[in-house]
């Protein structure tokens, strides 16, 4: 038999990665308990350095049946939010389709500016200390897939989600689920959720590793992984096919901070994790945290909660090189 060619293996390995999971956002495999959003009148200290999170759900476009953007927790109030006094803050989340929802450049950045609120708005409801929806599900849907942006280059529509904080500043921790069903979780068949800035909570247990996957196309030479108020919370590292837990450089409290890395050829067209291992001799509680990965562009890498091609596996065989 020949050799297969490269492209033919990614398009094969994207294929089975996308079918296998359902789409829980942060993903199970991802060990993170919540995402999390501050309202606007927060202290970047506490986590979140600019009160607003972009997801963008990824649907096939042989997929036509209508999807629904489930919420679980959403208000700002109750056992698993963060509160600064009293629960005083509002949380909006919006969902948008249509042309520019994803292309428009300020919609991948990350930072809240510009028409990074690009395309059509479709859905939005604010949230605030409402106990029935604590340790409840929201939907927001139904949603035709035609009214999301279609993209060549994933074959897929693309919906925006935005999670701000209009006011106060207590944390709303919250998770989303991409779902077929408007009571249920039940996957969209070959389905995925992606974003630029990932702003989390890590656990509290210090036995629990997190990691998060971003992936490298093929025109990536070297990454810069930045993150932004570490708190002096463990270890941050990187495992590839060519690197077997290289570590990162950790900010500090309210600051960001950001190490680059060769990426080699077997690198190209496949995912990196980034594990977060906890303090093992300080408990540091209830701590948030963001992440970015720029390319050598200073282009952001999207991380999909269902890693393109898999979870990545060190290789032995691979050499790495120096980054001069």
């Amino acid at each position: 038999m020949g050799k297969v060619p490269k492209k033919i293996i990614i398009l094969f390995l994207l294929f089975v990665s996308w079918n296998v999971y359902a789409q829980p956002v942060p993903a199970k495999d991802e060990n993170i308990p919540f995402l999390v959003t501050f309202g606007g009148d927060s202290k970047s200290s506490w986590g979140d350095d600019d009160f607003c999170q972009v997801f963008f759900c990824l649907i096939p476009e042989t997929f036509t049946k209508p999807v629904y953007l489930r919420i679980y927790d959403p208000d700002t109030g109750g056992e698993f939010d963060e509160n600064k006094g009293e629960f005083d803050t509002k949380i909006n989340f919006s969902v948008y389709g249509g042309k520019d929802c994803w292309s428009n450049e300020d919609a991948q950045s990350i930072d809240p500016t510009g028409n990074y609120k690009s395309g059509i708005l479709i859905a939005t409801k604010s949230f605030g200390n409402e106990s029935k929806y604590d340790k409840s599900w929201y939907t927001m849907g139904p949603f035709n897939p035609m009214e999301g942006e279609y993209v060549k280059k994933f074959n897929a529509r693309i919906f925006k989600i935005i999670a701000e904080g209009v006011s106060g500043d207590d944390g709303n921790l919250y998770r989303y689920y991409l779902s077929t069903s408007p009571s249920e979780n039940k996957e969209v068949e070959g389905g995925n959720l992606f974003t630029y800035e990932y702003t989390f909570r890590l656990a509290n247990n210090q036995s629990q590793v997190s990691q998060i996957y971003p992936f490298v196309d093929d025109k990536t030479i070297s990454i810069q992984v930045s993150n932004f108020d570490w708190d002096n919370d463990g270890l941050i590292r990187l495992i590839s096919v060519a690197k077997n837990g290289v570590l990162c450089d950790v900010s500090n409290e309210n600051n960001w901070i950001r190490r680059e890395f060769p990426i080699i050829e077997e690198e190209k067209n496949t995912t990196v994790e980034i594990q977060f291992i906890k303090n093992q001799k300080t408990l540091i509680k209830n701590n948030n945290v963001a992440i970015v990965v720029r390319n050598q562009y200073g282009e952001t890498l999207p991380f999909f909660v269902i890693p393109i091609g898999g979870i990545p596996v060190y290789s032995p065989k691979i050499k790495m090189e120096s980054l001069n």
